[in-house]
């Protein structure tokens, strides 16, 4: 039995030894024939025998061999169990939990409906047409506290718009009387006002790569992107225990 725990722990100590020299490999190889690749987040082996897949940017995906002689881009299918491997590993870096006492609360405004007893947050951009959708839906939603938290992400009249939101004297009136019943964002009037926030909230979706709006974030970390109907959303508060 020692000795074949001696063997086990030799063959692990061998696959770890190739494991690196490939991936020093790739690395040395790829920074030397494509210098836009020379920073490379992650090497790692896939489940296709002398293919590894290379991470860059955060969540951009390519495939070489272990020499690194031959590179693409595109979905890898592993097609006896019908997935598409690639948006599953793009998926899994895009889509982790958020958790939720770390979002910048004080970056958001909330709006409280009946006992505010359930709580929500979302990422939204004043532009957004999806976003209108999901608001209208929203109403119907009781019995939560939401932050609302603006991410101008579609052009500079997002932005515009998300100042003018973010200085008003009650932002959740202004937000939702424009969301919801399309009237117009009144003027700011006081001058000096802080608009910081909403840059951090731009940096804050960049570190968690929340890449669109509306996306909602729930009380146990979970996301959810994009618009969804008002149930799915009462589902959601139900099934977490806050």
């Amino acid at each position: 039995m020692k000795f074949l725990k001696t063997l086990l722990a030799l063959a692990l100590a061998a696959a770890t030894l190739t494991a690196l020299a490939d991936e020093a490999s790739i690395r040395k190889n790829l920074a030397e024939r494509i210098p836009q690749l020379k920073q490379i987040d992650e090497v790692n082996k896939t489940a296709v025998p002398g293919l590894f897949e290379i991470r860059v940017n955060g969540t951009e995906i390519f495939y070489v061999d272990a020499d690194a002689n031959h590179l693409f881009q595109g979905n890898l299918i592993d097609t006896k169990k019908r997935r598409n491997l690639t948006e599953e590993r793009v998926e899994k870096l895009t889509m982790f939990p958020i958790p939720f006492d770390s979002l910048p609360m004080k970056d958001g405004f909330t709006i409280v409906r009946g006992n505010g007893a359930r709580k929500m947050a979302v990422f939204e951009d004043p532009n957004c047409g999806f976003c209108k959708q999901f608001e209208a839906g929203l109403q119907n939603v009781n019995n939560v506290t939401i932050t609302m938290f603006l991410l101008p992400v579609l052009g500079p009249k997002s932005v515009e718009k998300s100042k003018d939101i973010w200085c008003a004297k009650d932002r959740g009136k202004v937000w939702q009387d424009y969301m919801v019943r399309d009237h117009a964002i009144p003027p700011v009037v006081a001058s000096g006002c802080d608009i910081s926030a909403i840059a951090r909230n731009l940096e804050f979706a960049k570190k968690y790569k929340i890449t669109g709006t509306p996306t909602v974030v729930f009380a146990d970390g979970s996301r959810v992107p994009g618009s969804m109907p008002s149930a799915q959303v009462e589902k959601y508060l139900t099934d977490i225990k806050n």
